[in-house]
Parts: C-alpha cells; sequence; structure tokens
C-alpha cells in the first residue's frame, strides 16, 4: 500500500518535470524558427529577385524551370515551390505564436510544429528550470496526471489480483 503511494509520487514527480519542459522546448523551438524564417526567406528572396530581373513572378520562374528537359533543373524548381510554401507555413507559425497568449502559444506549437525543426530543436535542446507561469503550471499538471494515472493503475492491479485472506477451514463432524 505505502509501496503504491511512493511509487506514484515518483512517477507524479517525473512527470512534472518532463511536462515543465515543454514550455522550454517551445521556446528553444521559436527561437529556431525565427533564425529558418530568415534564412529560408533569404533563400526564396533571392530566387525571387533572379525570377523579377527575368521579367518573372516566382511562380512563373518556378513553372519554366518544371518545363525544362533536364531533371536537375526540374527538381530544382521543385525544391523552390517546396521552399517558398514552407517559407509561408513557417512565418504564419511565427505570427501566430507571436499573438497569442503564453498557454494557447503551447497549443498553436503542438498544432503547428514543424517536424525539421522540432527534431534539430530536440538534438540540441537544453532542459530548464520552469520559472513562467507556464512552466509551472504545465509541471502541476503533468504531476497530477502521473500520479492519478498511477494511482488508478495500482488500484486496477489490486483489484485483479487474488485475495491473500485466509480461507476459514469447515469442520466437519463425523
Amino acid at each position: 500500500m505505502i509501496i503504491g503511494r511512493i511509487l506514484a509520487l515518483a512517477i507524479g514527480l517525473l512527470c512534472a518535470v518532463a511536462a515543465s519542459q515543454l514550455p522550454e522546448f517551445a521556446q528553444q523551438y521559436r527561437q529556431r524558427l525565427g533564425g529558418a524564417v530568415e534564412e529560408l526567406g533569404r533563400v526564396v528572396g533571392r530566387f525571387d529577385d533572379s525570377a523579377q530581373a527575368s521579367g518573372l513572378s516566382r511562380d512563373q520562374a518556378i513553372a519554366r524551370l518544371g518545363e525544362q528537359p533536364d531533371p536537375l533543373v526540374r527538381r530544382e524548381g521543385e525544391a523552390m515551390g517546396s521552399a517558398a510554401e514552407r517559407l509561408a507555413n513557417l512565418r504564419r507559425q511565427r505570427e501566430d505564436l507571436a499573438t497569442t497568449g503564453p498557454f494557447e502559444r503551447l497549443l498553436v506549437f503542438i498544432r503547428q510544429v514543424d517536424p525539421g525543426l522540432a527534431r534539430a530543436t530536440y538534438l540540441d535542446f537544453e532542459p530548464a528550470v520552469p520559472a513562467t507561469t507556464e512552466g509551472v503550471v504545465a509541471g502541476f499538471v503533468g504531476f497530477i496526471l502521473g500520479w492519478g494515472a498511477m494511482l488508478f493503475l495500482i488500484h486496477i492491479a489490486r483489484r485483479l489480483r487474488p485475495s491473500r485472506r485466509p480461507r476459514l477451514a469447515v469442520v466437519r463432524s463425523a
């Protein structure tokens, strides 16, 4: 009984620490997002300048590249189309993250996360002590969920385990 409660408390604390890192991860992701938008903006901007110098819009230049017989040139056109689309998505995400409140920002992050940026953020992620309201609340929610889940599982395990109560022997008289 007491071991189960200690285990539930330990799992709850572990979940609190893990959940409190979500806001920090999202903050580090936002920093990486800003850098990606700037760099991708430069790449797409150079392409736009080159297209404009040729008297074409971005879409026209990408279409022209796609019509070329050289597979390398066609792939470059496809890559630029993908880069421009990704830039638009990242800019929209950055704007959404900048215009929402702290807790809503976490939901925007979860809904709109860019898998490549998230992977890169994860590889460089450095955990931090939650010093924001968001981090403290996320930690508290993580604790409640982990602790509650463990108590629930312990309760289920006890109900499934056969009873250890000694059975009374029935004495029969001869």
